[in-house]
């Protein structure tokens, strides 16, 4: 904590909360708009773990890695806050659907949309995935063969192909086109960046505007719907045919969905809405904790030695199935240690709806809070030694139970990531068979690796990782 002169503490009821001055926010923004981690984890060190900011200088937030305060948001009291204008200003680029929507609305849509995720549906997902990973690392298993037995490929670029060609299997029954892959990455990389620098530099919007930027990204969004308005067309027109048997994917699941009171289908544009927002979310965050995930094995050797001896003892040289992922922990704890460490959704943004008080804490309405899950994943106080790759703290029978909400790598409450149980399914697939026909070794000489925090947690650039044939 800061010395009493070096903090500008402000009352709110019983409980005093440390703020940071508006002219220390100010000075900093320019560091935070460009490595945000290092100037919150400093800020976190100097203040305490709750303590109200100004993001950018501008906008009043209370920035918290309390997992008591963290729970009573998102869990005990969450009708009282929804998502606030920054994350609701996303849907000017996705859409309304499932991440950035609210209120009634929002739940309407979810339970209209949960039964495309039941366990059940995930379980019948699985040969698919399986299909798909197996695909994937066939030709690159055929290069290592010819090239030694062992090849170096862009970790996040690879995570990124395997994870949207997996997703969009899922959703759309079909393969985009490499070059249509590219070019949808490329569009939601953009956007994001944009949108994020937006909310940091909040005092840059009207040089945005006067260059035209907004209106540049307005395009790009567009270019991103009409990529997949043109598959649900042709999937709608496949379906008019006459002896036409619809898929069993998710997009069949939106087209058909109806609502419980009016009987009524969805609109064009809410399936489009929902199918992107499937898209980017069902992919992005698998790919960026494969990312980190390939990162951390490739550091840590033991690790994934670990995973590949249950492997061999329970699938004695075949690839994985359904049935068998209970009793292959090593790799879903290491997948859940990876997004532990870099957790993807690395912040949330809530508003209060109404004033509510929090252990002396009074918050009024309006209150914004900024839920920081990268600082509740690395707090000392509830995790040994954090900075460390240990896959072991999510065995069976741990020696230091979990704090609640003290992990929340797929958010709390009733907003829990609805794709939740596909992700950990579809990561623990993959780093199983990756493990299984591959060694992965860090490539010498490469820079320092470092994060870009946008919406998700995800490499600054891209790094390098050799992929050795067992």
């Amino acid at each position: 904590m800061a010395d009493a002169e070096n903090l500008d503490k402000t009352a709110a009821g019983p409980y005093f909360l440390p703020r940071v001055p508006r002219w220390r926010s100010m000075l900093r923004s320019f560091a935070l708009a460009k490595d945000p981690l290092p100037v919150l984890e400093d800020t976190l060190a100097r203040y305490g773990d709750t303590v109200e900011l100004f993001i950018g200088g501008v906008e009043k937030s209370i920035l918290t890695r309390d997992p008591g305060l963290t729970q009573h948001i998102l869990q005990k009291n969450h009708r009282n806050y929804a998502k606030s204008k920054f994350t609701q200003g996303f849907s000017r680029y996705v859409g309304h659907g499932l991440l950035t929507n609210e209120g009634p609305d929002w739940l309407r849509q979810r339970r209209l949309i949960q039964p495309g995720f039941h366990r059940q549906r995930v379980a019948g997902l699985t040969e698919l995935m399986q299909e798909i990973i197996t695909e994937t690392l066939a030709p690159l298993a055929a290069q290592a063969a010819s090239g030694g037995g062992a090849l170096a490929v862009p970790a996040h670029e690879l995570m990124t192909r395997l994870t949207f060609r997996i997703i969009a299997r899922s959703v759309f029954s079909t393969s985009f086109p490499e070059a249509e892959l590219d070019r949808l990455a490329g569009l939601i990389t953009e956007i994001q960046a944009f949108f994020v620098r937006s909310i940091r530099q909040p005092y840059l919007k009207p040089w945005f505007r006067l260059r035209g930027q907004f209106g540049y990204h307005d395009a790009l969004a567009a270019e991103l719907r009409t990529l997949l308005a043109r598959f649900i067309a042709q999937r709608q027109q496949a379906n008019q045919q006459p002896g036409a048997t619809p898929p069993d994917d998710l997009l069949q699941m939106l087209l058909d969905a109806r609502y419980e009171d009016t009987g009524q289908p969805m609109t064009p544009d809410r399936v489009l809405d929902e199918a992107l927002i499937l898209l980017i979310a069902g992919h992005e965050t698998s790919a960026n904790a494969l990312t980190w995930l390939l990162y951390l094995l490739a550091h840590h050797p033991a690790e994934a030695a670990r995973i590949q001896s249950e492997m061999a003892a329970v699938l004695q040289g075949r690839p994985p199935t359904l049935e068998d992922l209970p009793r292959l922990g090593h790799a879903l704890h290491a997948v859940q240690e990876a997004m532990r460490r870099y957790p993807p959704a690395w912040m949330v943004d809530r508003v209060a709806l109404a004033d509510d008080t929090y252990q002396g804490l009074h918050i009024p309405k309006g209150t914004l809070f900024s839920l920081y899950f990268y600082g509740l994943h690395h707090h000392a106080g509830y995790w040994d030694q954090p900075q460390e790759f240990r896959p072991a703290r999510f065995a069976p029978g741990a020696a230091r139970p979990v704090q609640p909400f003290a992990y929340v790598p797929f958010g709390g409450g009733p907003r829990l990531c609805i794709g939740m149980q596909f992700a950990l399914t579809e990561m623990q697939l993959v780093t199983l068979e990756l493990l299984r026909q591959f060694n992965v070794e860090w490539v010498a000489g490469q820079p320092p690796v470092t994060m870009q925090p946008l919406i998700t947690l995800r490499p600054r650039g891209d790094f390098q990782v050799r992929l050795r044939l067992v």
